[in-house]
């Protein structure tokens, strides 16, 4: 294999500006958040906002015209790119795991200070057969369609592949909707002791990775749509199929020790 570089089947990167611009847009979005904090000012964090998604769709665009059109993602790079992403997901697991250690350490040995119970005294928790249990159900159901996604694509069936990606989306927007109505709805907040910050750290942390995991299959579906992906050649869509079910997976334990075992 040949590429542009010269003759080796590996993908030499080209200078670009967006690592620079990504860093800093994520420095200014740190800042933003401390000063909303602080000041109740947002114009800082609106500014970074719009600043990380600018770097975002132009860096996808530039990987995505060298994967799809200069034909720079050759089966070595690839098998590199699929390292890469067990490996994020790995440490994503990991970042979980910091919660789930916090989670157990209170509730398996509560203290006086919360009176010695698990929920802490004054705490009612959610009911995990209400919104969690449709939520649970929902999250599971788009992990059915996004599979169903996968095989319609090594199938080149064009059509069933667009149909189960729409809906694996829509699911995902349904969720974030629920788990938001059930935010407001919450008879605790974050600062209710140990419960409230582990609760809303854990749960907002999946949120929001439902919330990437969600864009990440909208670019998927604009890619489906423009022919970007062929039965032998979709890794970005595969990339995003994993990350969806290690969402999925997420919510099982989310569900299983905080809502319910923990409530």
């Amino acid at each position: 294999m040949t590429s542009s570089h010269g003759h080796h089947a590996y993908h030499l990167v080209d200078m670009s500006p967006w690592p620079l611009t990504g860093s800093i847009s994520a420095m200014m979005l740190t800042t933003g958040l401390v000063k909303w904090f602080h000041l109740f000012n947002m114009d800082l964090l609106v500014l970074s906002f719009l600043a990380v998604i600018l770097t975002m769709i132009q860096w996808w665009r530039d990987v995505v015209r060298e994967g799809t059109y200069q034909g720079l993602h050759t089966s070595v790079v690839v098998a590199g790119l699929r390292w890469g992403m067990i490996l994020f997901i790995l440490s994503e697991v990991l970042f979980f795991f910091s919660f789930f250690w916090a989670f157990f350490h209170s509730s398996l040995a509560p203290t006086v200070e919360i009176g010695m119970t698990w929920p802490p005294k004054g705490i009612i928790p959610f009911n995990p057969f209400q919104i969690p249990l449709l939520n649970t159900i929902i999250l599971l159901s788009s992990g059915a369609t996004v599979t169903w996604a996968h095989h319609a694509i090594m199938e080149s069936n064009h059509q069933q592949s667009l149909q189960s990606l729409s809906i694996t989306i829509l699911l995902g927007v349904y969720f974030t909707s629920l788990q938001a109505y059930e935010y407001i709805e919450a008879p605790f907040t974050i600062a209710d002791s140990v419960f409230g910050s582990c609760f809303f750290v854990a749960t907002g942390f999946h949120g929001l990775h439902v919330i990437i995991g969600t864009t990440f299959l909208a670019v998927c579906l604009l890619r489906l749509y423009l022919c970007h992906f062929s039965a032998n050649h979709h890794f970005g869509f595969e990339a995003a199929a994993w990350y969806w079910h290690f969402v999925d997976v997420v919510w099982l334990f989310l569900y299983i020790f905080i809502y319910w075992w923990g409530s």
